[in-house]
C-alpha cells in the first residue's frame, strides 16, 4: 500500500476540484481516475446541490467520466484518487467498476467505507477488492472540509 508517482499529481487535481465544488456551495470533495500510466482519464467533484442528484458524489462523477473516456464500465488497472474517504455508495460504485486502487486524503469517521466506519473496499466476503491508500494530503483535504463547514455554522 504505497503511494505511486501519479498519485500526488492526482491528489493535487482532486484538491483543486474540491475547491471548485466549495466555490459553488457543494461539499468540497474532488476525485480523479488515473489510468495504469498515471494519466487522468476522468474527474469529478460533488454536484448534488446543483444537479439535485443524490448520486452526485465526486467519485461517481469521476467514474462516469473515466468509463466514458475508455468506452467501458470496467476500469480494472485504474486508480481513483479522492480527497475524502469514500462512503458506502461510492465504495459500491468503485467495486462495480473494478477500480484496482483507491487513494484518498481525509478520513471520514462518520461515513467512511474504506477503513474507518466500514472497510467495504477490502472486504474478503465480496468478489472484488481494491487496494486502499489513505491519508494522502490529509491535512489539505481536511482543511477544505473544515473551512467549508465552519463558514456555514
Amino acid at each position: 500500500m504505497t503511494v505511486r508517482q501519479g498519485d500526488s499529481e492526482g491528489m493535487l487535481r482532486s484538491l483543486a476540484l474540491a475547491a471548485e465544488a466549495a466555490a459553488v456551495d457543494e461539499i468540497p470533495v474532488g476525485a480523479v481516475v488515473l489510468d495504469a500510466d498515471g494519466r487522468i482519464i476522468g474527474e469529478g467533484r460533488n454536484s448534488r446541490e446543483i444537479s439535485h442528484d443524490p448520486t452526485g458524489h465526486a467519485e461517481v462523477n469521476a467514474l462516469r467520466g473515466a468509463a466514458a473516456s475508455v468506452g467501458s464500465w470496467n476500469l480494472e488497472g485504474c486508480t481513483l484518487v479522492v480527497t475524502l474517504e469514500p462512503c458506502v455508495m461510492c465504495a459500491g460504485a468503485i467495486l462495480q467498476s473494478r477500480i484496482s486502487r483507491v487513494v484518498f486524503g481525509a478520513w471520514d469517521d462518520k461515513a467512511g467505507a474504506a477503513g474507518s466506519m466500514y472497510d467495504l473496499l477490502r472486504d474478503r466476503r465480496l468478489p472484488y477488492r481494491a487496494e486502499v491508500v489513505g491519508g494522502v494530503e490529509a491535512d489539505a483535504a481536511t482543511a477544505l472540509l473544515r473551512d467549508f463547514f465552519a463558514s456555514r455554522r
